[in-house]
């Protein structure tokens, strides 16, 4: 148990002492996607065959400093999701990519006895071998912050936090600094918010110890609702310490005494890190009661969220905290005077309390030298899609979308070329060619009509139908309703109604002009920003593609060719031998004909299927 501050000095001084003794560490992945790819099963491996190789191996770090070993870790995600599972080699800084359970032997033999690298295991670029990872493109155009430790340390050990001068912002921030000093620097940093809206932080933080109530509250928001969006698990999972940190600072500096982290029940691994990462630190004295024998106490809770999209707005989040349904309610008051158990509450996302530790011991100037000068700092973006390279990143604020999809994310994947990226998640909106050279920050996204949101980034290509993105996210946040108001509640319904019935083949003259009547209300009208934004995809997808929409209601035609029921197939006669494969196979017997004729289909019947098409010996029916 740490009692003063000489304590935590003392006890970082040894963590690191026995940090460097690992002379060398192996770094198998422990995100999410590794382990769905058998990561977990490699860090087994690798630990059993080191012991029988008799390889001094320390899984966690030990309390003492003693002889050299090697460190076998499991960190969090490395970010290259589309080459997992990773293991990373230091101090190479070697990366081997989609390693198997039949690697690992290789592994030890050649990398961790005799220091070789292995070729086959690296990531290759035209014919060119990239060893360590800082070379990898994907890598190289990154400028890592928030997500500096994850894929690189033990995400299940505080020690190993420590040991890299973890806690040390809070330690400033609790014995050099006032509350107004810490908030005074996380203002003049220029940090906004980054779950999407993008408000300033010390603006909330001030309001927040404005408040005369001596009951507050410090609330993290870990939902993450998002399609696409991963990026807040990740931190939760690589690297837990460093947003419980951010936390503490934030309860420190506005008087809080107590702190809620409100995650997706569907992340139990980041739920899991958490956890532990609150019990370690209640084990050394970083939670609780004076704390390091000051007067200040702070508390940490975890609350699980059914996966509700609506819990992400901040007041049906802390409703959903007290045992009550996520409804979001009419503001004012906010939820800096009245949140939490109708107490003054901070509120912030993951990202952004994973910011404050850097800005407290770095400073404010730092941050704000990296990224624009409205938008200053970093931005964790999740990059799915049509794209070769996907995963997890973090650039600059004022990065363009060519140098995210092109350099970082490797390009498009097969034979599309660009056509739109959607960012924003279902609240915002679509990118398209025209915004390539867009710098990426909050202010430049609101002029172009869409916005950062919590930095999922989906890419489309040119297969891609439009009006069937704009159904997805439709249906998506029509399901997603809480249903508390009208506009919200049945607009999105009736949207959703004629978005179905064009990607049918039904569409009607007028239909372009309703929907974007009917989104003009519900934006207006809605409750919360869930309503309010929730035709933004289609209203965005009509203003940049609205020749596609029109090909569907007047010429009964998909230009992208994705609408399964606006699918044309045919049967070329002059291909067709007459085998009857395709009638046999087709399951509403809409195909007829004699054998050894040119056989017909019957286009009233047709489901559409494709079935045929893939049947067909002779490539004689055609599918657009």
């Amino acid at each position: 148990m740490l009692k003063s501050r000489q304590d935590l000095i003392e006890y970082r001084r040894i963590a690191k002492e026995a940090y460097e003794l690992q002379t060398e560490k192996v770094i198998v992945c422990g995100g999410t996607g590794c382990v769905a790819g058998g990561s977990l099963k490699v860090f087994d491996r690798l630990r059993e065959l080191m012991k029988e190789a008799g390889i001094p191996v320390e899984v966690e770090l030990q309390a003492e400093p003693h002889d050299h070993t090697v460190g076998l870790k499991k960190s969090g995600c490395h970010g290259f999701c589309e080459m997992g599972p990773l293991v990373r080699i230091d101090p190479q800084g070697w990366l081997y990519t989609k390693v198997q359970l039949s690697d690992c032997e290789e592994i030890v033999e050649e990398t961790v006895k005799n220091g070789r690298y292995i070729d086959r295991l690296a990531y290759h670029k035209m014919g060119e071998i990239c060893r360590r990872q800082e070379d990898i493109p994907f890598y190289k155009q990154q400028n890592r912050v928030v997500l500096e430790h994850c894929g690189h340390i033990d995400a299940t050990a505080i020690r190993e936090y420590i040991a890299l001068d973890g806690y040390t912002a809070f330690e400033k921030a609790l014995f050099d600094m006032t509350g107004d000093e810490v908030i005074d620097e996380i203002s003049r940093s220029g940090l906004r918010g980054r779950g999407g809206g993008g408000f300033p932080t010390g603006r909330k933080w001030a309001q927040v110890k404005r408040q005369k109530e001596p009951q507050k509250y410090v609330v993290c928001n870990g939902d993450e609702g998002d399609p696409g969006a991963f990026m807040d698990r990740s931190v939760m999972e690589g690297d837990p310490n460093r947003m419980i940190e951010g936390m503490m600072i934030a309860a420190c500096a506005c008087g809080a005494s107590e702190g809620y982290i409100y995650v997706r029940a569907e992340y139990p691994l980041a739920v899991e890190r958490l956890r532990n990462a609150i019990a370690q630190a209640e084990e050394l004295g970083l939670l609780g009661d004076n704390i390091l024998g000051t007067e200040f106490s702070f508390h940490m809770h975890i609350n699980r969220g059914a996966g509700a999209f609506v819990c992400g707005e901040g007041s049906a989040l802390t409703a959903s905290i007290e045992g009550k349904r996520g409804f979001p309610r009419v503001k004012p008051p906010r939820t800096v005077e009245h949140g939490l158990f109708d107490k003054p509450t901070v509120l912030n996302n993951v990202e952004t309390y994973a910011n404050v530790p850097s800005i407290i011991n770095r400073g404010a100037d730092w941050f704000t030298s990296i990224g624009t000068e409205k938008s200053p700092g970093t931005k964790a973006f999740a990059l799915t899609g049509n794209i070769n390279n996907t995963g997890l990143i973090e650039v600059p604020m004022g990065t363009t979308l060519r140098q995210i999809i092109f350099d970082i994310g490797g390009g498009m994947r097969g034979d599309g070329e660009f056509k739109a990226v959607q960012i924003g998640g279902p609240s915002g909106a679509c990118l398209t060619k025209e915004h390539l050279d867009l710098p990426l920050d909050f202010d430049n996204l609101k002029h172009a009509h869409a916005m950062i949101g919590s930095g999922g980034l989906v890419v489309m290509d040119d297969h891609t139908c439009m009006v069937e993105v704009a159904r997805f996210f439709m249906n998506f946040t029509k399901n997603e309703s809480c249903g508390k108001c009208v506009p919200c509640r049945e607009g999105n319904k009736r949207m959703l109604e004629i978005l179905e019935r064009i990607v049918a083949g039904e569409g009607r003259d007028g239909d372009i002009e309703l929907l974007q009547e009917l989104a003009e209300t519900i934006s207006a009208t809605a409750l919360c920003g869930l309503g309010k934004t929730a035709a933004s995809p289609v209203v965005s997808t009509i203003r940049n593609f609205r020749s596609e929409y029109e090909a569907h209601i007047y010429e009964k035609r998909c230009p992208a060719g994705a609408c399964q029921k606006l699918k044309k197939i045919s049967i070329d006669p002059t291909l067709c031998k007459g085998c009857s494969k395709c009638a046999r196979q087709c399951p509403v017997s809409a195909i007829s004909g004699k054998i050894k004729e040119p056989f017909s289909i019957d286009l009233s019947k047709c489901i559409r299927c494709g079935s045929c098409v893939s049947t067909c010996p002779f490539h004689a029916i055609k599918e657009g």
